[in-house]
């Protein structure tokens, strides 16, 4: 019974880790997939990166492309790191198990070879005899039969457990190598990992260095950005207004009652529902692009480069390779086709109160007035003369403006 007692609570001591075990794994598999995201984000970088290189000249979407891949790189180095942890922490585990199991398995053939002297004093057929016709009534004599029987069932018992235990412990130790193994090549990735993003930084700062002497040349750069950032402005603006005088006229000559604002679009039931849709789906539309990264975010910022110098951004510009479609975002309709200095063709397509704006494009496949659906492309976007594909999006609500981020899904 003790032998027993030690076996069920062995085999607890194995199976208990198990839904831990499977937590763990749900991790494992969800840090292989940020992996492979990972190395398919730094995949396009490179491409990216490729694109704007085949230029001579240094430039700001060059040193946006290393800047991604640096980010990308911290993550897979991350990501490593957190794999390696829960390797050691199975390590660990596997570790203490091993030693429960070997501890286990010595007493169980300690008890085996104590039940095998002991039965070698009886161990002929004579003294068996003699054991068993000694008893002093019938009775005694049948429970010195089943106590035979019995201790003969124990004796086997045992060596089944020992066997059992042999087979859960090597399990063990080949778990435990291959673990250890696992841990073994991942520190060698990592260490390529880490050497790979001292080598991107060390590209950073030479970029940087590079761009420093073309100071004159980035603050005209900046000057002329601003002033078509103002015209894109005002001409979103003006569209804006334009919508909303056109949907309360219609509104009026359809006899349906308008809201009374003069800042905000008048909505009919299918444009409402439209409204609503994308709405209800902040944060989970689509790109605007297929392949790219988040090159400048939304808001008031530093320039990369020029100290003491701030950029402001209505919106976010992404990075991509040449010959990219711009798509749009979410179900609606064209309302502006432009051209603005500085930011090339423009497109805007509006989702009831909602509008949104794809600039720096090289040619448009929309006109206005026209429907488009999910991720209909409305243009390619522009390739400057530094080898930078980047196309310039916005969001907004009526006269608001909104974070494009806070829109399309996470990558």
């Amino acid at each position: 019974m003790k032998a027993l007692y030690k076996l069920v609570l062995l085999l607890l001591i194995v199976v208990m880790p198990v839904a831990a075990h499977a937590q763990k794994q749900k991790s494992k598999a969800q840090l292989e997939r940020e992996k492979k995201e990972n190395l398919a984000r730094i995949k396009e970088a490179n491409r990216i990166l490729k694109q704007t290189k085949a230029q001579k000249e240094v430039s700001i979407g060059q040193l946006n492309a290393i800047k991604e891949k640096i980010d990308l790189q911290k993550g897979v180095i991350s990501n490593i790191s957190r794999e390696i942890n829960y390797i050691e922490s199975d390590v660990q585990e596997t570790e203490g198990i091993v030693g429960s199991l070997q501890s286990d398995l010595e007493t169980l053939k300690a008890e085996y070879a104590d039940m095998v002297y002991a039965a070698s004093k009886t161990a002929s057929n004579y003294n068996k005899l003699m054991f068993v016709f000694a008893s002093e009534s019938f009775n005694q004599l049948v429970m010195r039969l089943r106590y035979l029987q019995q201790y003969s069932d124990a004796r086997q018992k045992q060596v089944e457990q020992i066997n059992k235990v042999q087979a859960v412990l090597s399990g063990q130790i080949d778990f435990l190598e291959q673990k250890k193994r696992e841990k073994k090549n991942l520190l060698t990735i990592q260490l390529t990992a880490t050497k790979n993003l001292q080598n991107l930084k060390a590209q950073q700062d030479n970029v940087v260095q590079q761009l420093s002497k073309k100071e004159q040349t980035l603050q005209q750069e900046v000057a002329r950005r601003q002033q078509a950032v103002k015209k894109l402005d005002n001409l979103i603006a003006d569209i804006v207004r334009e919508e909303i005088a056109r949907a309360a006229r219609a509104a009026r000559a359809a006899g349906t009652k308008s809201s009374g604002s003069s800042n905000k679009v008048t909505l009919t039931p299918e444009t409402a529902l439209i409204s609503s849709s994308f709405a209800g789906n902040r944060g989970r539309l689509a790109w605007p692009v297929e392949r790219g990264f988040i090159s400048e975010r939304f808001g008031r910022h530093n320039h990369p480069v020029l100290k003491g110098v701030e950029v402001v951004n209505n919106g976010i510009n992404i990075q991509t390779s040449q010959g990219a479609a711009a798509r749009a975002i979410f179900e609606g309709k064209v309302v502006s086709v432009a051209s603005v200095p500085g930011m090339n063709n423009v497109v805007m397509v509006q989702h009831g109160e909602y509008f949104t704006v794809y600039a720096k494009l090289k040619t448009v496949s929309v006109q206005p007035g026209q429907d488009v659906k999910l991720k209909q492309s409305v243009g390619t976007v522009y390739t400057d003369a530094n080898g930078t594909t980047e196309l310039q999006f916005q969001v907004w609500k009526n006269y608001d403006i909104l974070n494009p981020q806070t829109w399309i899904s996470p990558k």
